[in-house]
């Protein structure tokens, strides 16, 4: 009687998910503070009229425009660290890697710089929350480096993604304050602080949701890998 040769099934066949809904996501995201910040400069370079609004910048032009060029290339260039094939690539994500840190600090510092010593024409009710998320920024570089340095790539990861989450706070923000805009009216200054507070809350929000997320399949990876293969 003839021996039928039983054949294995065919694994499944994995689609990859596409790269750049993400990264795309947040470039756009990104557009709203670079489209400001490039109006700012404008007027600065321009010579516009000074108002009330605008004279702290005029007064002191240099930690303003390197908010704004830092900012820049820290949440567009960034954006791209999400994209996993890119990520992958050592050489890419070393060389973005020291123009993001960089840049990155020094968002941070003239952010702080201007929280602290920037006469605000709205007072200074917001001013706890820029100096609270600005120096978060800072120490999550800060422990992003150091954990780079040690080769601790899981938390150096978390870290920079806990960062670029707060830098690109300005577009979330916008987010949230045109709907209230549209069907409320102006705001006053306190609704404005708790909008921006509420901009940046989600954004943090969204980026612990991720970091759990690549916790959870790096664990199932793991275990897979470590289990023993079942006999049929």
């Amino acid at each position: 009687m003839p021996t039928q040769t039983i054949r294995p099934a065919a694994a499944p066949v994995r689609r990859s998910r596409p790269q750049w809904p993400v990264p795309a996501g947040l470039i756009l995201l990104s557009l709203i503070p670079v489209i400001f910040g490039a109006l700012r400069l404008t007027e600065l370079t321009a010579g516009a009229d000074v108002t009330p609004q605008n004279a702290r910048f005029f007064a002191s032009p240099i930690p303003v425009v390197t908010h704004i060029v830092s900012v820049t290339v820290y949440s567009l260039l960034g954006a791209f660290q999400f994209v996993p094939s890119l990520r992958g690539r050592r050489g890419w994500h070393r060389i973005a890697g020291r123009i993001l840190i960089p840049a990155g600090l020094l968002a941070a510092l003239s952010g702080l710089w201007m929280a602290a010593f920037y006469p605000l024409p709205d007072g200074y009710t917001d001013v706890p929350l820029r100096l609270f998320f600005g120096t978060a920024m800072l120490v999550s570089l800060v422990l992003g480096l150091a954990a780079v340095r040690r080769r601790d790539f899981v938390r150096h990861s978390a870290w920079m993604t806990r960062a670029y989450a707060i830098a690109v706070g300005a577009g979330t923000q916008a987010f949230v304050s045109i709907p209230w805009l549209l069907l409320v009216g102006p705001t006053d200054v306190p609704t404005r602080a708790v909008l921006l507070g509420a901009g940046w809350v989600i954004n943090v929000a969204v980026a612990e949701y991720v970091i759990h997320r690549r916790a959870r399949k790096a664990s199932r990876r793991t275990v897979s890998r470590l289990s023993p293969a079942v006999p049929r």
